[in-house]
């Protein structure tokens, strides 16, 4: 028999519930399927801007430009993109020894930031068409081949001379000194020897001076984030050991153009997915990105008529969050594939659910719970901050977005509400924002962007 008093117990918590749900919010908004724009992933624009011209047939530079190029007249058929990825050689940046062209980067930076983009670079010393500084060049210092090599003429450096890792390490300290932490400044590639700095070639140094080449890079950007190139699998391995993202640079590749051990092999089908494991990179995105670069360009692709299906979902399964297509066209039968990889790479958040009382008292703590989706393939790695607005006030949350992995996220908390809030209806409204000026940068997946970057998602009543 139950006793009169559990019966009343039992009533009165089920009327308190009741009473509880009646007195709540709840929001499920109407999610959009648009392409979003958002800091620190997406198509890049290479060695250009938003709305620069874009590169011509399948041709590129891979010097970066010293000074501003112009705008096109006409909005460009590319997509756009919230980095610009920009590389330059040694030669460049330190025509004499020690007098540094920081004023080429210095305008890089601020033109990004006029464009909506943050910038992505990497320092090269050498390719096959940008020798060393003729200053190195005459320094005494070593080189390892002779002009009769009869593949690789270029002047290439023994990096294990000791000259190599103090001016070659020196530019790489200096540039973290003026720029590590710019809040214009996305990522650093690690670069250390050989074409472009990549880490590979005929003429490498022992492991030894390997690392210390990496580590320079460690040293000196301590903030900004790093990508290491894919090549060698032992510096992938100990560069990402040590934090680094990491980028490869021939994504795309299904021919059986490169010669190792004297077969040709193809990079997505013989090499890159295999090392990603065997260098125990597989799960380097979880903390940092992987950033991809075209070996060639969308265009020569389509002209080998080589499989894209099958190279964006290897790309998506490697957890890309930026990718650089030389800011050379997509040919137009392939730009609806383009459009749908482009929401799925990198992090694509989209709020589900959120649940908070109907009417509270300002000076006290409001409970609230939210239930959202990353529906990309990435974390968010940027610092930013997710905040709830009620009129003019910015409530921040203690939410970690960085681990936010694809897949159902939530965040329930208790936020404090601003005693100098005003008695009345407000709107509530939810943003991600820029951990370091507290602006709404991130696009969320939803209908309700106001012009501010926040996001209307219901009404609240202050007492």
């Amino acid at each position: 028999m139950i006793s009169a008093q559990f019966k009343f117990s039992s009533a009165f918590l089920l009327a308190a519930s009741l009473w509880a749900q009646s007195e709540a919010v709840i929001v499920r908004p109407v999610e959009i399927d648009d392409v979003l724009v958002n800091p620190g992933m997406g198509i890049q624009t290479f060695q250009r801007y938003n709305g620069d011209p874009i590169n011509p047939g399948l041709r590129w530079s891979e010097a970066g430009p010293d000074k501003r190029i112009v705008s096109a007249s006409t909005k460009p058929d590319y997509p756009d993109s919230s980095i610009a990825y920009f590389r330059w050689f040694w030669s460049q940046i330190e025509p004499e020894q020690g007098r540094y062209r920081w004023d080429i980067l210095d305008l890089a930076l601020e033109e990004a930031r006029k464009h909506n983009q943050k910038l992505a670079i990497r320092l090269m010393p050498y390719d096959e068409g940008h020798p060393l500084p003729e200053w190195y060049r005459k320094s005494g210092a070593r080189r390892a081949n002779t002009d009769n090599d009869k593949e690789w003429k270029t002047w290439a450096p023994d990096a294990d001379d000791p000259l190599y890792l103090k001016h070659w390490g020196g530019l790489i300290l200096a540039a973290g000194a003026r720029y590590d932490g710019h809040p214009f400044l996305d990522s650093v590639d690690i670069s250390t020897v050989g074409y472009w700095g990549e880490g590979w070639g005929p003429y490498l140094p022992s492991w030894k001076r390997q690392k210390e080449l990496i580590d320079v890079n460690f040293e000196a950007f301590q903030r900004t984030p790093l990508l290491v190139n894919f090549d060698e699998p032992r510096a992938l391995a100990y560069a990402t050991q040590k934090g680094s993202g990491w980028r490869l640079d021939c994504w795309g590749d299904m021919g059986n153009y490169w010669e190792s051990w004297g077969r040709h092999l193809s990079h997505m089908l013989d090499v890159y997915p295999q090392q990603v494991v065997r260098a125990g990179a597989s799960r380097v995105w979880e903390r940092s990105p992987v950033s991809l670069e075209t070996c060639w360009v969308p265009g020569y692709w389509r002209e080998k008529n080589w499989d894209l299906d099958y190279i964006l979902e290897q790309a998506l399964r490697w957890h890309v969050t930026s990718v650089n297509i030389k800011s050379s066209a997509i040919p137009p039968d392939w730009k609806q594939k383009f459009r749908e990889f482009e929401k799925r790479m990198g992090y694509r958040l989209v709020p589900r659910r959120f649940e908070y009382p109907r009417v509270v008292k300002a000076g006290e703590m409001m409970t609230i719970k939210s239930w959202w989706v990353n529906k990309g393939v990435a974390p968010p790695y940027g610092d930013f901050v997710l905040a709830f607005g009620i009129g003019d006030s910015v409530i921040k949350t203690s939410a970690d977005l960085r681990t936010w992995l694809p897949g159902d996220q939530v965040f329930d908390g208790s936020l404090f509400l601003p005693p100098e809030l005003k008695r009345g209806e407000h709107r509530m409204r939810v943003a991600v924002l820029d951990g370091r000026t507290g602006v709404p940068v991130v696009k969320l997946a939803i209908q309700g962007l106001q012009p501010d970057g926040w996001y209307d998602i219901g009404t609240i009543q202050i007492q």
